[in-house]
């Protein structure tokens, strides 16, 4: 799905940009509610970037990548956390690219996310390579999502990707 923000560009510059395990819900611009095998999911696009809400049985896991006033948890390149029964992980990388090539990119990853039945694309007003953009699946019983936010200014993409899966005790 693919929908124009309502909102101001409020992203500036992928150095802003802060993650965090376990928020409340923040106020989104669009939502996408999926049923995954046995997990629900929504995607969330924010005016500052991306919230992702996990619900199972087992209880709840919310992952945040925004630009969070007073945050002191920059974007780290990975994490690998036990977050009750599920084994969390988290991959950021930032590619810097031409403004050529960063066209031809946006293109690319908005075209890919906005026919996908699991994807959430929302453009920024100003720019059409201004987006933060989800995709969603569940492949031998973990969900998996991948986000790309645009920095058409800095000619930035910053790319994330999230694994959760129930954790496997140790065999005795």
């Amino acid at each position: 799905m693919l929908t124009t923000l309502n909102t101001a560009y409020t992203d500036t510059r992928a150095a802003d940009l802060a993650w965090a395990l376990g928020c409340e819900p923040l106020p989104a611009l669009a939502t996408l509610d999926l049923e995954l095998a046995d997990t629900r999911l929504q995607l969330r696009l924010l005016g500052a970037s991306h919230q992702v809400l996990l619900e199972e049985e087992r209880g709840t896991c919310s992952e945040t990548v925004a630009c969070i006033a007073g945050s002191s948890s920059p974007l780290p390149l990975g994490v690998a956390k036990r977050v009750d029964d599920w084994e969390y992980e988290f991959a950021a990388r930032v590619e810097t690219l031409s403004r050529g090539s960063f066209a031809g990119r946006a293109q690319e990853l908005l075209a890919l996310v906005a026919d996908h039945p699991n994807g959430l694309a929302g453009v920024f007003p100003g720019s059409p390579h201004a987006f933060t953009a989800m995709l969603a699946q569940h492949h031998e019983g973990q969900v998996h999502w991948r986000t790309w936010h645009a920095y058409p200014q800095e000619g930035q993409l910053v790319a994330t990707r999230t694994k959760v899966g129930v954790r496997v005790p140790a065999p005795l």
